[in-house]
């Protein structure tokens, strides 16, 4: 486990130059910061039965894997670990995919809401503790197919 975390963290040193030059996936989720940046394979969560279970029940998330989930509009969202095995860390976004709050490890199976705040349309789920280690915090960006480039701080189309 240790040495599949380092190569995570190794590969956001270098990431930079590769996510610039990657095409944008269903599947998959970029994000870039100050710092750094990192890609993520995904599962969408885009509807309300999806976006209602999201990670419950997994008993382990591979560490370059995580969900993201897609609203149709601004909200203020919130999350709880109901059934959830796994701790979290949660990345909430803007309409842009601009990061507007992370809140990190998420205690499995706890039922105390978390809060985004408002203005979120954009959740990734990550393994707990992978957003400090890779330095993820607001203000970095997302990049999706989800994201409409007409509004994206990063888009798709370049």
């Amino acid at each position: 486990m240790k040495r599949a975390a380092l190569g995570l963290v190794c590969l956001g040193l270098t990431a930079g130059a590769a996510l610039a030059e990657a095409t944008c996936a269903p599947d998959r989720i970029d994000l870039r910061w100050t710092d750094g940046g990192e890609s993520f394979v995904v599962e969408l969560a885009d509807d309300g039965a999806e976006r209602s279970r999201g990670l419950m029940f997994r008993p382990q998330m591979d560490l370059g894997a995580g969900m993201l989930f897609v609203y149709e509009s601004p909200r203020r969202a919130q999350f709880w670990m109901k059934n959830t095995l796994i701790p979290l860390d949660m990345i909430f976004a803007d309409a842009s995919g601009t990061v507007t709050r992370v809140h990190s490890n998420a205690v499995p199976g706890d039922l105390t809401p978390i809060d985004g705040g408002e203005g979120v349309v954009f959740v990734l789920e990550i393994n707990g503790g992978l957003a400090d280690r890779l330095g993820i915090t607001p203000g970095a960006v997302l990049r999706h197919p989800s994201i409409p480039a007409a509004t994206a701080a990063w888009s798709c189309d370049g």
